[in-house]
């Protein structure tokens, strides 16, 4: 009779034989007991990541968390954010969205601007949302500031004319100085100077869904020039002589001018009138040089020197819209449908396909293209 060690040296054996021959013969089960997986009992298994088709996500093997892979190639770009120091926490929400819809996946630098010096708060919370690079500049006085030509006694009244009508901004004088500003000096200050492209960014916007692509590769590949999201009419009582202004400026230089341009955007009747269609410019991704380019710069002296950024309230939106419509081709002005947006009160939200696929959290039954306000259907027309 075995004695029981002996039993239990057979038994032994015997699992010991039949684990070498299924380990030979069965891949998958010496896979589920090697040693290496023998020695992971005990510890929690991080949750495998399986990436959507069109996704640049990868599985993170050390981590066991989903990271995007560096950029095999990126713009020569930046965010370009003017602001103040009030401003710190709704900007704070517009970063995070921003980091969380895209930009913790290209690493894209922020340029802050403000036309005085950053509070140490401002710069460390705001470069504490992002890996990316973040630069903070002051604007110099005389660009931002109401320059000393301008008649006073003149814009005062101005002013008073449009408290009266009670038009949005028309007593502010810093909202003119931003106005001009954004219209004609920011694409030459110091910090964005060495960059090509930028996407403004604005406090308390909202971005709604992801992006798995390069916008800024978009419009550096396709030779784009300026890109939207939300597009509408201008207050009348803001740029009563905007139109005939730059109407003096087209006679001046029809040069300036492609035939295959976006006029019948911005205009009903070839350029008689100015319908004030205008992209809304608090959301836009564009070429610098374009903007530091002969045309639109001779086009914004003409406009200043005519001071109705402060004899009127001149707009940044319209005067870029202008710009843009008149002196690019229209192939050159691109709308990213894939990008929901809101700058309160309106929204752009994608979609059908594009909804599902952007991942959005916004409501498509509020998006804004179509309502009577928009001007998406005119920019439809041009092609």
């Amino acid at each position: 009779m075995m004695t029981p060690w002996r039993y239990v040296l057979a038994v032994g054996g015997i699992l010991l034989s039949l684990h070498f021959i299924l380990t030979l013969s069965h891949e998958e089960y010496g896979n589920a007991t090697s040693f290496s997986r023998l020695g992971s009992w005990g510890k929690v298994e991080q949750p495998y990541y399986v990436a959507p088709p069109d996704s640049q996500y990868y599985y993170n093997e050390t981590s066991g968390s989903s990271s995007p892979p560096p950029p095999q190639r990126k713009a020569n770009a930046a965010f370009a954010i003017l602001a103040r120091n009030s401003d710190l926490y709704p900007l704070l929400e517009s970063i995070k969205q921003m980091e969380d819809r895209f930009n913790r996946k290209f690493q894209y630098p922020y340029v802050f601007l403000n036309e005085e010096p950053f509070s140490e708060d401002f710069k460390r919370l705001t470069s504490g949302l992002t890996n990316a690079p973040c630069y903070y500049g002051q604007i110099p006085h005389d660009d931002w500031h109401q320059p000393e030509w301008i008649d006073e006694q003149k814009a005062t009244a101005a002013r008073l004319k449009m408290i009266e009508k009670k038009v949005i901004y028309g007593h502010s004088v810093p909202y003119r100085n931003m106005c001009r500003y954004n219209s004609g000096y920011f694409f030459r200050h110091e910090l964005l100077k060495s960059f090509d492209y930028y996407w403004r960014v604005e406090p308390g916007v909202k971005f709604f869904c992801d992006l798995d692509y390069d916008p800024f590769l978009i419009m550096q590949d396709q030779k784009k020039v300026y890109a939207f999201t939300l597009s509408l009419y201008e207050y009348p009582e803001t740029i009563e002589t905007l139109w005939d202004t730059t109407k003096e400026f087209m006679r001046l230089h029809p040069e300036y001018m492609p035939k295959d341009n976006a006029l019948a955007f911005i205009s009903d009747n070839n350029g008689e009138s100015y319908n004030r269609c205008h992209f809304w410019s608090n959301f836009e991704i564009g070429d610098l040089n374009f903007w530091r380019g002969e045309a639109y710069m001779k086009y914004f002296e003409h406009l200043d020197k005519a001071g109705g950024f402060y004899y009127e309230r001149w707009g940044d939106a319209p005067v870029h819209s202008i710009g843009a419509a008149l002196f690019a081709r229209k192939d050159q002005i691109h709308f990213f449908n894939d990008i929901g947006y809101r700058h309160e009160p309106f929204m752009h939200c994608p979609t059908g396909e594009s909804h599902a696929r952007g991942r959005c959290w916004c409501d498509p039954s509020s998006n804004f293209d179509y309502e009577w306000y928009s001007c998406l259907s005119k920019f439809d027309k041009l092609f």
